[in-house]
């Protein structure tokens, strides 16, 4: 089976038309790209809505909440969250596809969404990422299998020795999904997928013990492993996490899979140009702030620091990556798989 590996990138500066980057949103606002809408030069006059479609408590719902709260400054006006959740965030997107491509309402999006999700649902009316414009790029975050505490597997080994294993992960088509089929598929186990609708509830139902694992990122479940709550057996890195180093990656216990989370901010295509600038701008400056930085220190997440063609190329490769290695298992990605 073979693991993700993704090569770097130049970074470019984009054309009108494309999706935004720091330096491109700059040109934007300094009248460098053309086809913008007169009538929104004076952006924004007004709050903006920040949809975020995952529950609250999750890592979405934290980064999502953060960056907002750091971005009210630059931008010059409030930025209201709400909670739209349902299908690895498809349900929020397609209700910001349907509203007006204005840059009052902007949302949260996930790389699983793209690059896993189309592995495991059949959905006609997907949305596609060419569907949106990236505002900016936001974060980068490793996935690990926990256990209860109280657990009697102490080790990655002594689960993959159980005859058989029920698993929560964060939905169907997400990375949590993913990566646990794909350790369990090639460990020969018979497993059970338990999805839940994001990161929060799944881990209160192993912290419940309704179910005996569940792989989820850092920020949703290092505060439990700190108090002694869950107990980490495996990271879905390439590398051992710099927060669990005593723990091993799947890699290392001699099981090829990598997956990982990276998030962003999106408005619809049509949005124009000088209104995706000024988001960016805003964005970018809020990304610098202390306060947003000690939160990304604070949730174990890693700055994920591209442009917008560089974030398309990867959801492209990682979605080639992932499904290769889906065939290669030979697994059937979806509910109660």
């Amino acid at each position: 089976m073979r693991s993700q590996r993704m090569s770097p990138f130049p970074r470019r500066v984009l054309l009108a038309g494309m999706a935004a980057t720091p330096v491109a949103a700059l040109a934007a606002c300094n009248g460098v790209q053309g086809g913008a809408d007169a009538a929104s030069a004076d952006f924004p006059t007004r709050a903006v809505d920040f949809m975020i479609p995952f529950d609250p408590g999750g890592s979405g719902d934290l980064v999502g909440r953060a960056v907002a709260k750091a971005a009210e400054d630059p931008l010059g006006e409030s930025i209201a969250v709400s909670n739209k959740p349902g299908a690895n965030g498809a349900v929020g997107l397609k209700e910001l596809l349907a509203g007006d491509a204005d840059g009052y309402t902007i949302s949260l999006a996930v790389k699983s969404l793209f690059a896993i999700t189309p592995l495991a649902v059949d959905d006609p009316d997907a949305v596609v990422i060419e569907d949106f414009r990236i505002v900016t790029t936001l974060t980068q975050e490793a996935y690990v299998l926990v256990v209860h505490a109280d657990s009697p597997y102490q080790t990655l080994a002594d689960l993959l020795a159980a005859d058989s294993v029920n698993y929560a992960t964060t939905g169907v088509g997400t990375g949590s999904q993913l990566s646990a089929q794909l350790l369990f598929t090639g460990a020969g186990i018979d497993a059970t997928d338990v999805p839940f609708d994001g990161g929060a509830p799944a881990v209160t139902a192993l912290l419940g013990q309704q179910v005996d694992a569940v792989s989820a990122s850092l920020a949703e479940t290092m505060p439990q492993i700190d108090a002694g709550e869950l107990r980490a057996v495996a990271v879905f890195s390439e590398e051992r996490s710099p927060f669990l180093n005593e723990i091993p990656t799947a890699v290392e216990s001699g099981y090829d899979v990598v997956v990982d989370q990276r998030r962003f901010i999106v408005v619809p295509a049509a949005t124009p140009d000088d209104v995706t600038g000024v988001l960016a701008l805003a964005f970018e400056e809020a990304k610098e702030s202390g306060e947003y930085g000690q939160f990304l220190q604070d949730n174990y997440m890693d700055r994920w620091e591209v442009d917008g063609l560089e974030a398309q190329t990867h959801l492209a490769e990682a979605a080639e990556q992932y499904a290769a290695d889906v065939a290669d298992a030979g697994l059937q990605l979806g509910e109660g798989s």
